[in-house]
């Protein structure tokens, strides 16, 4: 305990534990609750919009898992180790996990849209349907609802 908590009374001791538990709470609700609508726009026309949020850094893992291959490592006792990650399968992936689930079902679950695109999963109609630039500015967008990007000065102060 440091001297400056020993001088407080244990009544404003509690009253900053409750502030402390407060702000983490708020900050963990606030994470999935902050959305930001993506509006795909070509010559003009606003083809389709969703709305994405910003992603947990398992989420991050967990994409960049699913588009990693593995191979057995002989020379180790046959473990498994990370060989190549599909970067555009990855970008997929975080695009796919970030966007609202009502909007996941309702743009990339379109079942009639894949089949005409042939295509088999939502992250695979978004290689499908958008192009790298607009992946590159949608990632952008989450990137910055995850919390990236912003000043380490300004988090400290919020």
């Amino acid at each position: 305990m440091s001297e400056q908590e020993e001088k407080m009374a244990p009544e404003a001791l509690l009253a900053s534990e409750e502030d402390i538990l407060r702000g983490l709470i708020d900050a963990a609700s606030d994470v999935e609750q902050e959305t930001l609508k993506i509006e795909i726009v070509r010559k003009g026309r606003v083809l389709f919009s969703f709305r994405v949020r910003g992603l947990l850094e398992t989420e991050y893992n967990d994409c960049k898992e699913k588009a990693t291959t593995y191979k057995k490592n002989r020379q180790l006792g046959g473990i498994k180790m990370p060989d190549e990650t599909d970067t555009a399968k990855y970008r997929s992936l975080l695009i796919y996990k970030a966007t609202v689930e009502e909007d996941r079902q309702r743009v990339w679950g379109n079942k009639d849209a894949w089949k005409q695109l042939n295509v088999l999963n939502g992250p695979a109609l978004i290689d499908k349907v958008l192009r790298a630039g607009e992946k590159d500015a949608v990632i952008a967008k989450i990137d910055e609802l995850s919390g990236y990007g912003e000043d380490l000065e300004e988090v400290a102060k919020n």
